[in-house]
């Protein structure tokens, strides 16, 4: 599993790429916790569920040829299931 590094400001600012085909728009990173994480060398990316998911409760992810789906729950988590 990657770790997120967020040891400065500057390294907690990440792209949050456009589905619709727009520019990236860099997005500040939440940095609560931050001290709690290791230190490493890169930045994970940061996508937001509502451009994953847009109006749909579930999408489907190839993953390496394997599906997996995301989906909404009644109580707004996210789960993640193959």
């Amino acid at each position: 599993m990657n770790s997120i590094c967020r040891t400065s400001p500057a390294a907690s600012l990440s792209l949050v790429p456009s589905v619709a085909g727009g520019a990236s728009a860099p997005a500040r990173a939440d940095t609560a916790g931050a001290a709690a994480l290791p230190c490493c060398t890169a930045v994970a990316r940061i996508w937001r569920s509502v451009d994953l998911l847009g109006s749909h409760n579930e999408i489907l992810i190839d993953h390496h040829g394997a599906l997996y789906r995301l989906r909404v729950t009644a109580l707004g988590k996210l789960i993640l299931t193959k």
